[in-house]
């Protein structure tokens, strides 16, 4: 199987070109994929007639700059002379075999700035078509990091009925004298926001895999609860609210200097992507 162009040539699917420069996302070679029209996605995992794999879309979300580019890209196998010649949105397939079960992703880089008017309708189109997110900020950039609790925010309220697997990326850990966001406060961070963390680096190609495989586990482990789970149990207490929760983490990180043990929460295993 390869990391296929889209949207992909009727007939025949496509052909590998060589050994993927990351062969340990799955057992599959690679190739570059291509751009995603829009209008064509949506929210339900596609499949066709016959037993295929399932297949999932993944969103990366993320300020600008914080590599979330070199994220798809590895994960696609892009070489660098090819990964140069990109531009704009970008849509990657790939299947991987994790766990002795093939899954395909379909993981889509096609977050952009904040505008207005048409550009804003497609940010919100964004927050609706996955079936699994990745929030990505830089370790060295705080403000990418304030930004993708904001987009945590968002994303509940866009998806608020639905538990989709939403993993919190710190990305460019190879820059540690740059670093501005500790380990703590991105694993703080995801433990309020009920999501997953993990940090990376897309420069020296640490922990890309284990994002995507994490992620493949997130989509099997929470279908598998809700088919064995489909009503809440008579009396369950409601959550707090998102909204009062991210007050008190935004509170809290106003507030860092004060203390750095105030911004340890229990972490309900935030940093394993193989557990819910």
């Amino acid at each position: 199987r390869a990391s296929t162009p889209l949207p992909r040539p009727r007939g025949t699917g496509a052909t590998s070109r060589g050994e993927s420069c990351h062969p340990q996302l799955g057992h599959t070679a690679s190739e570059p994929g291509g751009r995603a029209p829009r209008g064509s996605w949506s929210s339900e995992s596609s499949g066709s007639s016959g037993p295929r794999e399932p297949r999932y879309r993944v969103v990366l979300l993320g300020d600008p700059g914080v590599g979330k580019t070199s994220l798809v890209n590895l994960f696609a196998g892009v070489q660098e002379r090819e990964l140069l010649e990109q531009h704009g949105e970008a849509a990657f397939e790939r299947t991987l075999t994790v766990d002795g079960e093939e899954t395909t992703l379909l993981v889509l880089d096609i977050w952009e700035p904040e505008q207005r008017g048409e550009e804003s309708r497609r940010r919100s189109q964004c927050l609706q078509v996955g079936n699994a997110y990745v929030i990505v900020y830089s370790i060295t950039d705080r403000g990418s990091f304030e930004s993708a609790s904001e987009l945590r925010i968002q994303l509940r309220r866009a998806r608020q009925a639905e538990d989709i697997p939403i993993i919190l990326v710190g990305n460019k850990t190879d820059l540690v004298r740059c670093r501005e966001v500790s380990v703590e406060e991105g694993r703080a961070c995801a433990a309020v926001f009920d999501c997953k963390f993990i940090e990376t680096s897309a420069a020296l190609q640490h922990n890309v895999a284990e994002l995507f495989e994490g992620v493949v586990r997130q989509i099997r482990l929470r279908r598998g609860a809700k088919d064995s789970h489909p009503h809440p149990a008579p009396g369950q207490k409601h959550k707090e609210s998102l909204s009062r929760r991210a007050r008190h983490f935004l509170d809290r990180l106003v507030a860092r200097n004060s203390s750095k043990g105030a911004l340890k929460v229990r972490s309900k295993s935030c940093h394993d992507l193989s557990v819910l």
